[in-house]
């Protein structure tokens, strides 16, 4: 079973991409998110503990997200959380991986612009319409 979740946090790894031999692009990267909290006995704002995400992408997200994402960026992050653990060579350990439905830049931090895929060939939507001088569709 996966829970879907949704993350802020920072781009800690360049997304990297490959494309299976099937065809099927796949991108992933690191995904640092610590949360911040105003600690009043100081005044001043404290770092909690950092979690950290491998966040993966497949087809057009993994092709959008390596060529968007970079190092150090803010993003939010939506997808199927998915916790495993591991061992290898007698050592143990948990990977925290988020399967993405969605990235974006997060806008808190700064601004961006979207570019539209193009279209496929292939692909049709209905609920596309022309406007004519008369105003008729």
């Amino acid at each position: 079973m996966s829970d879907i979740i949704t993350i802020t946090g920072t781009v800690a790894t360049d997304p990297r991409h490959i494309v299976t031999q099937a065809g099927l692009d796949v991108s992933s990267f690191r995904l640092a998110s610590t949360h911040r909290r105003f600690d009043a006995t100081s005044q001043t704002w404290v770092d909690s503990d950092t979690n950290w995400f491998t966040v993966t992408g497949f087809r057009q997200l993994a092709v959008n997200a390596t060529g968007s994402l970079r190092r150090g960026e803010h993003v939010i992050v939506t997808g199927k959380l998915r916790v495993r653990a591991w061992e290898q060579d007698g050592k143990t350990g948990t990977n925290v991986e988020i399967e993405a439905g969605a990235i974006g830049h997060d806008l808190s931090w700064g601004t961006t612009v979207h570019t539209k895929n193009p279209r496929r060939e292939d692909a049709t939507d209905s609920t596309d319409t022309v406007d004519t001088p008369t105003g008729q569709h």
